[in-house]
């Protein structure tokens, strides 16, 4: 009989650590919950703040039964991330200086979101983005897409996000 009564003591002590990283270090509690359940992020919806979130989420829950099984889990995420955003808690974009591959890390007072977070790309990808970028010897987009041997694809939607601001497209110069 004392199973249940231990069993039940781990989950009471479990639940006050995790309200006391909730209470007391946000910012660590929410990448440690995002670390662990990357799925489902909808990264430029979140890139556009508070706002574009709330609309997205009343977007899926307008929809009712009719709501795919995938919407339904991101808005159980953009749940999460609405409450993160209402308590002051702001979100850093992908960045291929400072990302990591899938963990959210806390940066300035910020969430850093990893490159495993973009749609599309998965655990293998983004761990060959990271270790590209690490390197830091590249000279374009183009460059870099072979360094890290993802699709173009990737590297587009990365670019549209801002991750790669600073390089030019290809390794090709202009002379006009």
């Amino acid at each position: 009989y004392m199973f249940p009564k231990a069993h039940a003591a781990a989950y009471v002590i479990s639940a006050i650590k995790l309200g006391w990283y909730k209470v007391y270090r946000p910012l660590e509690f929410y990448c440690a919950y995002f670390t662990a359940r990357p799925e489902d992020v909808d990264v430029p919806t979140i890139m556009k703040g508070r706002g574009a979130v709330l609309a997205k989420m009343n977007e899926i829950k307008a929809k009712g039964k009719e709501a795919s099984k995938k919407e339904l889990d991101t808005y159980d995420t953009l749940l999460i991330f609405n409450e993160m955003m209402a308590r002051g808690i702001e979100v850093a974009p992908i960045d291929i200086k400072h990302s990591h591959a899938m963990k959210f890390l806390p940066q300035d007072g910020k969430m850093r979101l990893p490159f495993g977070a973009l749609s599309g790309v998965g655990e293998k990808a983004a761990y060959s983005i990271y270790e590209a970028a690490r390197k830091g010897d590249f000279v374009s987009r183009e460059d870099f897409a072979v360094e890290a041997g993802v699709s173009k694809t990737i590297i587009q939607n990365l670019a549209e996000l801002g991750a790669m601001s600073d390089l030019p497209d290809t390794n090709q110069m202009s002379l006009f």
